[in-house]
């Protein structure tokens, strides 16, 4: 049962619990964090590295919390060292991440990028992920509403939108169905937690966010 005696929703798959908030989360709106051997805390972003799992909201006030309080520690019962700028770190880290995923399903034929290609997928129901640069044009980036059921990201810029295409630029792409888009959409969660305050999540009307 979650907080007020509600059924948890566990659609978004499994939940931990942040040691910052106390809000337990799906993983996809988290950062895991391990003890190294040299009692240093490393961020765990493909979730595979041995050890206890520490989980931080992808949040800069819950991070910062964590890594200035003591959370970590207390969290891992021992001493540990939280290296200097750990947080400041973790955007990039996570924005290269994504770009790296998408680069992924490129290769496998399952992305594409360009107006006339990404709403042509659109128009066919082929795509699941419409992708457009927060740098874009607005008037340019209303022309294409996300697929029904899908998700849309617009939290990356277009130089890193090109990097993933191996373009200078890219303003919009779109992603198909499988589990590459799906490792997608999760990784740009949290990237999004991180980039993306409350007051300037307000995509047009028509989008669904992830």
């Amino acid at each position: 049962m979650g907080r007020g005696g509600q059924p948890k929703d566990r659609s978004q798959g499994p939940e931990r619990k942040c040691i910052a908030t106390g809000d337990v989360l799906p993983t996809a709106r988290l950062i895991r964090f391990v003890v190294g051997p040299d009692a240093q805390i490393y961020p765990d972003l493909t979730q595979k590295l041995p050890g206890r799992g520490i989980w931080v909201s992808a949040d800069p006030a819950a991070l910062h919390k964590a890594a200035q309080k003591g959370l970590f520690a207390r969290a891992a019962k021992t001493k540990v060292t939280v290296p200097e700028g750990l947080v400041d770190q973790l955007e990039p880290m996570l924005a290269r991440r994504v770009i790296e995923l998408i680069s992924l399903t490129r290769k496998g034929g399952r992305a594409v990028c360009g107006y006339e290609k990404v709403k042509d997928w659109l128009m066919k129901e082929s795509a699941r992920v419409l992708i457009q640069a927060s740098d874009g044009s607005t008037r340019g980036k209303s022309k294409l509403s996300t697929p029904y059921g899908g998700n849309y990201i617009g939290w990356l810029t277009s130089d890193e939108l090109g990097k993933a295409f191996g373009r200078q630029s890219v303003i919009h792409a779109a992603l198909g169905d499988g589990a590459l888009s799906q490792r997608v959409v999760e990784e740009a969660a949290r990237l999004k937690g991180l980039r993306v305050s409350v007051e300037d999540d307000s995509h047009r009307k028509g989008k669904k966010t992830i």
